[in-house]
């Protein structure tokens, strides 16, 4: 008996032993799982906080893009004024509009090596300053001369802000809102330039003598809020990478950025002639991104945006619109559709991917682009009808399904697919190609409408545009969801890149897949 209870007690001690084990592991397990929750909230406080701040500053960049589309939208209606006010004859409005595109090829080269330098932030402040300095310029001017020394300035500044804004938004944002915050320079542009015809409009009723100056100064007024921006706005991450000042940033893909970065370090040491001598003799995975890079950009411009933008009142004129007032009314009209259907653009480009927005876009445009030419065409042989109306309904067609697609998808895509080491430089490249195609449309557009008529001109437009719709299918991959570094890869053999268009969500699905299954 003895021997038994001894037994019985050892098993009895043992059971409790184990039990008091199973409280004690269950308490550190909820312990362990309280700390984890408290830690994931914290995570997704800090990601909110992180979000909010790069929404932000995508924001107050974007005001640079506010001041060039103002620019746009205000010189439509300006030059009538000009024209009455100072005497100038056609070709010198031509040339006074067209240059300040040709001139912002030297401020787009110059801001890729500048912002290398002194970083992204402060190229968009100097190019706030020079653009600022020119718009006065031109604001208190007296003569053709000094309207072009202003003008000629303002291209410089244009040329700085418009390749770096959109490249300092991609390098800041995460990889999943990266296409709807890239977006927001060209919502800028568009909202600038609904201002500008608002502007024309408001302002018209002045004497000639005043009235153009008043659109061209209002333009001066969000430099002050773009100065006091470069003090709330935090650097490029990816920028202090590549100078070796990445302490004070704990990015989460650090070390990716790091390893695109190495190149770009190696290339510094030899100078920035290494990196310019591979952009020109590139290899063949950089020469398919210059060609999609810098493709796109020209595409965006020679399909004929910025003549219906910058000439939409002579447009309307040739489509039987009477009366000064009458033709910036309907300028409004482009601008409103414009801006409206930029929005459309920022809730979709992310969701439903760059390649298709940019097939939708560029074959809406190519047929609105004919409907144009077909009812001008209608009008030069006398049938009117609804041919006025169409010729107006049809321009506001075209700025829609541009806005929707290639208008904002242009600048993101430039932004992107470029690796770290040349990403400046050839986003600069890009962006002076879109400058030099702007340049040459609208300087020419007024003298080739008068040969060939405006109808003809726009019948070019389209077949431009429709050569668009191949280049999209030939040269641009799909990039959504796809982190920047990721991006590279899709260029390294263009014949997989159908296989390699794994979304970063289905590959972070997977893995939570595999690890349920381990668990």
């Amino acid at each position: 008996m003895g021997l038994v209870g001894t037994g019985e007690k050892e098993r009895a001690d043992s059971l409790k032993g184990m039990n008091e084990y199973k409280r004690m592991g269950s308490e550190v397990e909820d312990h362990d799982f309280e700390d984890d929750l408290v830690h994931y909230q914290r995570q997704l406080e800090r990601r909110k906080s992180t979000r909010r701040y790069v929404f932000a500053s995508a924001v107050f960049v974007s005001l640079n893009s506010l001041l060039l589309g103002y620019d746009g939208g205000a010189m439509s209606g300006a030059i009538i004024f000009i024209q009455e006010d100072l005497g100038i004859t056609e070709v010198q409005i031509e040339v006074l509009v067209g240059c300040l595109n040709i001139i912002s090829l030297f401020g787009s080269i110059a801001g890729g090596r500048t912002s290398d330098i002194i970083g992204r932030k402060w190229t968009m402040g100097l190019a706030a300053v020079v653009f600022q300095v020119g718009a006065a310029v031109m604001t208190f001017a007296g003569s053709f001369r000094a309207l072009m020394i202003g003008r000629l300035l303002a291209g410089v500044g244009m040329g700085f802000g418009g390749m770096i804004t959109s490249l300092y938004i991609a390098e800041i944002s995460p990889t999943i809102s990266r296409g709807t915050l890239t977006s927001f320079p060209e919502i800028f542009v568009n909202f600038g330039i609904l201002l500008g015809y608002i502007s024309n409009y408001i302002f018209a009723g002045l004497s000639v003598h005043i009235n153009w100056r008043v659109m061209l100064g209002v333009g001066i007024l969000p430099s002050v809020f773009i100065g006091f921006a470069l003090f709330v706005i935090p650097e490029s991450p990816r920028w202090l990478v590549m100078q070796k000042r990445d302490e004070r940033e704990a990015e989460e893909r650090l070390a990716e950025i790091q390893l695109a970065a190495g190149a770009g370090n190696d290339a510094r040491k030899h100078g920035d002639k290494a990196v310019w001598r591979e952009l020109l003799c590139p290899s063949p995975p950089l020469r398919r991104m210059l060609i999609t890079g810098i493709g796109i950009q020209c595409f965006q411009q020679i399909t004929g945006i910025d003549a219906a933008v910058v000439y939409s009142p002579a447009i309307f004129k040739s489509a039987g619109t009477k009366g000064n007032s009458n033709l910036l009314a309907a300028t409004v009209a482009v601008g409103v559709t414009k801006t409206s259907f930029i929005l459309v653009a920022i809730f979709l480009i992310d969701k439903v991917g760059r390649k298709p927005l940019l097939y939708i876009s560029t074959i809406g445009m190519t047929v609105c682009l004919i409907i144009v030419g077909v009812s001008l065409s209608l009008l030069k042989e006398g049938v009117a009808g609804a041919a006025p109306l169409l010729a107006i309904l049809s321009v506001c067609g075209y700025v829609a399904f541009f806005s929707v697609g290639i208008g904002p998808i242009c600048w993101v895509l430039s932004s992107e697919i470029f690796p770290l080491r040349y990403r400046a430089q050839a986003a600069a490249l890009g962006a002076a190609g879109n400058r030099v195609c702007s340049g040459l449309i609208t300087m020419s557009f007024l003298s080739v409408s008068r040969a060939i008529t405006v109808a003809g001109t726009f019948f070019i437009f389209a077949a431009l545009s429709a050569a668009s719709v191949a280049f999209v299918y030939v040269h641009v991959p799909e990039t959504r969801g796809k982190s920047l570094e990721q991006i590279e890869t899709l260029f390294q053999n263009p014949h997989d890149r159908k296989g390699s268009q794994v979304e970063m969500e289905d590959v972070e699905h997977l893995v939570h897949q595999k690890k349920n299954k381990t668990n």
